[in-house]
């Protein structure tokens, strides 16, 4: 196989990833005047936005503003930036309305999730808001001149002499190379919960938005930053979510004795945030054996009715959730570490933006809260749109492929991921981890001569993810969030980032690490 490049393009922003933030941004980058490119990996109605259950999350109004910033930032644990948290809840409303002029059903019914003081989650098709939203924004893109590369994998970002990001080597389903020539770049590729051996991640989410930045010198933070989400169901490999909302609407978790038991470990019981839910589970299914979640009793004509694509898909395994308590576990969910940006979703590299769970932009912290995932799509998507169309610059001249390191055979990361990166980790495991990822590179590594082997590619961004994760939860000796380590149980004094460069990884304190430029705001486009 060779690298021979097959074609050439040029265009004003190039998105990778065609989810809730890049298909949104696309969407305001045309509304500008702006010629928009978007690769997805798989179809342009996937990853994680397509299987979203939950819902999306905003305040009611501006009266609500306050109490969802507020919730946001517990959840957080205090690692939030409290500058991006309340800039989003102030226009999450504004785009979500948005997205209901442009045809999502939205039910008139607010739901309520965990960690949420009030009902503000709005749902379309039940348990579908994500399926709804995806195939929304993909025929409002076709509509609007957007050129779509599916099926498409991102192999190199390019960079030119002065270090700004230029463009990317794309490699298409039929084979060869494409070289796309851009003023800017935008990274919405989701997240690496498929570094993981069991996950409710889509298949395409292997990390290689964060894999692409680092190769081109932008820097990763808050790595170990790993959600488990409380409730999925395993069958084989793959992990089957059951929504938060289930949760919300009155389901009850029992351990193995049939207890109730999530009062005694918060007292917002189901409702509390995501990782004390987690690591609840965790423990009562090492004390008792096992653990369910029970909505029988909320009858079967209303589980069906709020829940059809979880209900019809646990019947395929056996389950009824309307009639039966399903057996459930944590399992890797979402990511809130990634690209480190600023609020308007710029990395450290000029030219190269990220927006969506690729990015680390200040809003999640320690422990997302439950639904803010799209959301923050929709407002840093557009963000980043209006940030690209203020320092549109077209380059020309000489330009270098910014490509990676060898990768080793995927099984084998994520082996070592769930053994020493998971809900609990030490520093000895997590030493040991580095050091068998390190060691396996020689003898089972997979060749990067390859250029246009697209497996080759996202073992090599996996192996890098790994690393990061490592790296990041032995600099965080502190447990806050999603992070616990055993050896250090307590929150730390201050908190503090993991910053990384793809070779090294440091401390920087909140305050210090906060990069909103106060003098510069685009302005952002509402559709």
């Amino acid at each position: 196989m060779g690298n021979t490049l097959s074609m050439e393009k040029q265009t004003d922003l190039l998105i990778i990833g065609g989810g809730v933030a890049g298909l949104y941004a696309a969407l305001c980058a045309r509304s500008r005047g702006m010629r928009v490119v978007l690769v997805c990996k798989r179809a342009i109605t996937g990853g994680s936005t397509y299987w979203a259950q939950g819902g999306v999350a905003a305040p009611l109004a501006a009266w609500d503003e306050e109490a969802h910033a507020r919730d946001t930032l517990t959840a957080g644990r205090g690692l939030s930036d409290e500058t991006v948290v309340r800039e989003f809840v102030r226009e999450a409303h504004t785009h979500v309305n948005a997205l209901a002029r442009l045809g999502v059903p939205f039910a008139p019914n607010l739901a309520r999730e965990g960690g949420h003081g009030l009902a503000r989650i709005r749902q379309a098709g039940g348990d579908g808001t994500g399926r709804a939203i995806s195939e929304t924004l993909a025929r409002q893109v076709g509509a609007a001149g957007v050129v779509v590369w599916e099926h498409a994998f991102a192999r190199a970002l390019l960079r030119d002499d002065q270090g700004r990001v230029v463009g990317a080597d794309i490699l298409p389903k039929g084979g060869g190379v494409w070289r796309v020539r851009a003023g800017s770049v935008l990274l919405a590729t989701g997240g690496f919960g498929r570094a993981y051996p069991v996950t409710t991640a889509p298949r395409e989410a292997t990390g290689d938005g964060v894999a692409l930045a680092v190769n081109a010198g932008a820097q990763a933070r808050d790595m170990e930053f790993v959600q488990f989400h409380p409730t999925v169901v395993i069958a084989g490999s793959e992990g089957l979510l059951v929504t938060e909302a289930a949760r919300g609407a009155g389901g009850v978790l029992r351990n193995a004795h049939g207890h109730r038991f999530m009062t005694a470990y918060d007292p917002h019981g189901e409702l509390a945030p995501r990782d004390v839910v987690a690591r609840s589970i965790h423990s009562e299914r090492r004390r008792t054996g096992n653990v369910t979640l029970d909505l029988s009793h909320l009858g079967a004509a209303e589980v069906r009715s709020r829940f059809p694509n979880v209900h019809a898909r646990l019947l395929r395994e056996g389950l009824d959730l309307a009639r039966d308590p399903v057996p459930v576990q944590p399992a890797v969910h979402y990511t809130m570490g990634g690209v480190r940006t600023d609020a308007w979703a710029r990395t450290t590299v000029p030219g190269l933006y990220a927006a969506g769970e690729v990015a680390s932009c200040g809003l999640h912290g320690a422990n997302r809260l439950a639904s803010n995932s799209l959301s923050e799509g929709l407002v840093f998507g557009a963000r980043a749109a209006a940030a690209a169309a203020e320092e549109l610059s077209i380059g020309s001249g000489r330009v270098e492929a910014c490509t990676g390191a060898a990768g080793v055979v995927p099984e084998l990361v994520r082996d070592i991921l769930a053994r020493a990166a998971g809900l609990e980790r030490e520093a000895g495991h997590l030493h040991a981890a580095l050091g068998e990822l390190e060691s396996a590179r020689p003898s089972r590594a997979l060749s990067v001569q390859h250029g246009d082997d697209r497996a080759v590619h996202e073992a090599a961004n996996l192996t890098l993810i790994g690393a990061l994760v490592l790296r990041g939860a032995l600099a965080r000796e502190e447990s806050r969030g999603a992070h616990l380590r055993l050896d250090f149980p307590g929150i730390g004094e201050y908190p503090y980032h993991v910053v990384q460069d793809g070779t090294r990884a440091w401390r920087e304190p909140l305050d210090s690490a906060r990069q909103q430029d106060a003098c510069y705001a685009p302005h952002s486009t509402v559709l």
